[in-house]
């Protein structure tokens, strides 16, 4: 047979080589420039515009062109080689590898199942309280472990839930033919009333993860990139200070109105005569049958194990280091050892040592004073390395790493400056305008790419326009970093809404339509909160800081 040249087929087969190829080439124009004029701040944004499309598009992986900076920028003369390193081990990245490491000890114990089903049992059995139940155990398990590892702790649950509904015809759980049409091999599609369960952990777990520092990689990167580009900055980004700014309103809050907002669009409420109102009302007098069910299963795992009891403790060992290392209202016990040098990290890294330093039970004690023969048995850690090296995502380490380097960069050549002074239309609007639209803008980016990648771009060119146009750089980027967590329409946004998309098989119709009420109640409370509250926690964050002029705050350009 005669070889035919089929580009349709090439390129749906191997648009990503092509694209690894092209893209380089089309931002080149940026590079002569810089060569030619020898300006470092067109060399640097070659680098960047080369690596927004990479990252955009996934040519090849982000976690690889995250490593580009170690070869580009000493090459090129614009950051030295031990600078370019030293941001993919920061004490930001190890604070969040850290974390999750810890997250893992719970996960490892099953601690995690313990306080879901407990929480569940308490709230109740009819849907409105189940989901009531679900979702703040997924907020409470985004403040401290990462998104996509609370998202894939709950999912089990929830279906477990929604299965025992179906067996028992508690409410109705696939949606019918004529709702929704099924293709031959398609899986069935989900209720509104079912869906929203999936739809809620995904959209919660965003919502807890922006509640502490190490949440989730898009707060690290802020920490990161602010403290970088000031240095003399009069308030440190700490895990107090922090907490206390999100938790309140972006968090709890913010997660309650999510909440009343599901029962209004999902579970029939102030619609009592409603399909899902009369399904709802059936549910909850069959609510003592899902109670049962759930006592059975909390009840399958036992009393608390010396494991799970370690873990807990080291746990709240660790919350405890982190919120009194430097409070701000109080001093903290970083000023008894070394004021400068402790950070949030030797915090972190301290307890994983002592998670696997600690045996899992302590029958050997009634050995040390017997008699032979002793059992040969080795115990066995509170945390396993091979769990952990096969359960880190240690790809986002150099995706961290990767945007503090291009920060570095950014700064250290000037561009960030020659960004931000374009964006000097800004400056005759007041400053709560101005965060308006950044913060808009900031949620409208995330929703079509990875949070942390879009912080990672906008967060440097925000501190620069805030000098610019002459605003406190907290008032615009930390409004902006909240912001870019909020993105809760399509499954590209964030790794919680990937996996219940394919994991309950939903549709990214319901997925975006259930996001639209959320997404306007995030833009509300953020912006409120950073007008109101935010400022008693960040005082003098309403006027323009004399440190951000201060000469190691400037370029090298």
């Amino acid at each position: 047979r005669p070889r035919r040249f089929a580009a349709k087929q090439c390129c749906k087969y191997h648009w990503r080589g092509k694209l690894s190829v092209i893209i380089p080439i089309l931002t080149s124009p940026i590079l002569v420039m810089g060569i030619q004029q020898d300006r470092s701040e067109l060399k640097c944004l070659y680098l960047i515009a080369t690596m927004a499309l990479l990252w955009i598009t996934e040519s090849i992986p982000i976690y690889i062109t995250a490593m580009l900076p170690v070869a580009y920028l000493p090459l090129f003369g614009l950051v030295p080689p031990d600078v370019v390193c030293a941001k993919y081990f920061s004490d930001t990245v190890v604070m969040f590898l850290g974390g999750l490491i810890v997250a893992l000890a719970i996960e490892y114990c099953n601690l995690h199942s313990r306080i879901a089903l407990r929480v569940i049992r308490i709230v109740g059995g009819s849907p409105r309280r189940l989901l009531a139940g679900i979702l703040l155990v997924t907020v409470f398990a985004g403040l401290w472990i990462s998104n996509s590892a609370g998202t894939a702790m709950m999912c089990p649950i929830v279906k477990a839930v929604i299965n025992e509904m179906d067996v028992n015809d508690v409410f109705p759980v696939y949606m019918t033919q004529e709702e929704e049409p099924m293709l031959e091999g398609e899986p069935p599609h989900l209720s509104k009333l079912a869906m929203i369960f999936y739809i809620g952990v995904a959209y919660c777990s965003a919502i807890g993860g922006v509640g502490t520092l190490i949440g989730t990689g898009t707060n690290l990167v802020f920490r990161g990139i602010y403290n970088s580009r000031f240095p003399n900055a009069d308030v440190e980004i700490t895990f107090t200070n922090f907490m206390l700014y999100t938790l309140p309103f972006v968090c709890i809050a913010n997660a309650v109105l999510v909440y009343f907002s599901f029962l209004i669009t999902h579970m029939g409420l102030f619609r009592p005569n409603s399909k899902i109102g009369q399904a709802v009302k059936k549910a909850n007098e069959n609510r003592k049958l899902v109670e049962q069910v759930m006592k059975e299963r909390h009840k399958a795992l036992g009393p608390m194990s010396c494991h799970e009891i370690q873990v807990a403790v080291i746990f709240f060992m660790m919350v405890v280091l982190l919120i009194t290392r430097r409070p701000g209202f109080f001093p903290g016990w970083d000023t008894l050892v070394n004021a400068k040098q402790v950070r949030g990290s030797a915090a972190v890294i301290f307890i994983i040592l002592v998670l696997f330093a600690l045996p899992t039970q302590y029958i050997f004690f009634k050995y040390c004073c017997g008699q032979a023969p002793f059992p040969a048995q080795r115990l066995d850690s509170l945390l396993a390395w091979r769990f952990v090296h096969d359960s880190i995502p240690w790809g986002l380490c150099f995706l961290l790493g990767g945007g503090f380097a291009l920060a570095e960069a950014s700064k250290a050549s000037g561009v960030n400056k020659m960004v931000a002074e374009s964006l000097k239309v800004f400056s005759p609007l007041p400053a709560v305008v101005v965060q308006m639209i950044m913060v808009l803008l900031a949620m409208m980016f995330s929703a079509i790419n990875s949070n942390v990648v879009v912080a990672n771009i906008l967060l440097p060119i925000l501190c620069e326009m805030a000098i610019v146009v002459r605003i406190h750089p907290l008032y615009l980027t930390l409004p902006c970093t909240v912001a870019i967590s909020m993105c809760y329409f399509l499954p590209v946004s964030t790794p919680p809404n990937a996996m219940v998309t394919q994991y309950a098989h939903i549709k990214s119709k319901y997925l975006a339509m259930a996001g639209i009420l959320p997404s306007i109640i995030g833009y509300c409370i953020i912006i409120i909160n950073a007008n109101s509250y935010g400022r008693l926690i960040f005082k003098g964050s309403t006027e323009y800081p004399a440190w951000a002029d201060a000469p190691s705050n400037s370029s090298n350009a």
